[in-house]
C-alpha cells in the first residue's frame, strides 16, 4: 500500500467529563494537546495534520503557535457526550481528503513519533491482507468476567503469569483506515485490522486527576 497523502486527525473537545479542561491543560511545560502535535510533526509520512475541536483555547493556540495544521471546528450535532468516535471520523474524512488516515488522541503525550511510522509501515507492508491498524497492549494477567468466571486461564491449574496466553487491550493511541472502510463498517477498525503492539509506558493515557501526576514523572525520569 502506498497511499498517495496520509493525514492525521486528532480530536480535541474542550468540555472534559473526568479531568476540567483536560485537554489544554500544562503538563511538562506546555498545554497537553501540544505534546502530541509535536510528534506528529516529526513523523515524516504525514502529509497533513487536522485537529477537530470545539475549544476556543486549542483553536487560538493552533493558529498562534502551528500555522500548518488544519483546524476542523466541529459541528454542533456532533459536541455530544454521546457521540461517537466514529461519527465525528466519517465527517473529518469527508473535511480533509487522503489515501489513508492515522488518528491518535491528545491524551497520548507519550508516543513517539518513531513508533507512529513503524505503525505506517507495518500497515503499508501487510496491506491488503491486513485492511486497518490499532495499537493494543499486551496483558499477561489473570482475568475474570462481572461474574466472577476465569476468561484467559483456567484456576484450577495456577500457571505463572508470564507463561498465561497473552490478551490485547486497545490503547487509543494509534487508529489506520482508509475512508472506503470506515464508510462501509461505519467504524475506524476494519475486517481485518493488524493488531499493532506498543509498549505500556508508551502508551499512557491521561484519563484521570492521577494520570497528569503519574506521566509528569515519567517525563522527568525519561
Amino acid at each position: 500500500m502506498k497511499p498517495d497523502k496520509i493525514a492525521a486527525l486528532v480530536p480535541m473537545r474542550h468540555h472534559s467529563q473526568r479531568v476540567p479542561g483536560k485537554n489544554y491543560r500544562m503538563l511538562g511545560g506546555k498545554p497537553l494537546y501540544q505534546h502530541i502535535l509535536d510528534t506528529l510533526m516529526q513523523v515524516p509520512e504525514v502529509d497533513q495534520i487536522a485537529v477537530d475541536t470545539d475549544s476556543p483555547e486549542i483553536i487560538s493556540g493552533i493558529r498562534a503557535k502551528y500555522p500548518r495544521i488544519t483546524v476542523i471546528d466541529r459541528p454542533q450535532e456532533l459536541r455530544g457526550d454521546e457521540i461517537s468516535m466514529n461519527e465525528i471520523l466519517m465527517y473529518d474524512t469527508g473535511q480533509v481528503k487522503a489515501g489513508l488516515y492515522l488518528q491518535t488522541h491528545s491524551t497520548n503525550p507519550l508516543l513517539k513519533a518513531a513508533t507512529i511510522s513503524r505503525a505506517i509501515q507495518t500497515l503499508s507492508d501487510a496491506y491488503p491482507g491486513y485492511d486497518s491498524l490499532f495499537s493494543v497492549t499486551r496483558l499477561q494477567t489473570r482475568l475474570y468476567d462481572q461474574l466472577g468466571r476465569a476468561i484467559n486461564h483456567n484456576p484450577a491449574v495456577l500457571i505463572q503469569t508470564q507463561d498465561l496466553p497473552p490478551v490485547y487491550q486497545e490503547n487509543s493511541c494509534i487508529y489506520l483506515f482508509t475512508r472506503e472502510a470506515l464508510m462501509e463498517r461505519r467504524h475506524r477498525i476494519g475486517e481485518r485490522p493488524y493488531l499493532f503492539e506498543i509498549d505500556a509506558d508508551e502508551a499512557w493515557d491521561i484519563d484521570e486527576e492521577v494520570d497528569f501526576k503519574l506521566v509528569e514523572l515519567l517525563m522527568k525520569a525519561g
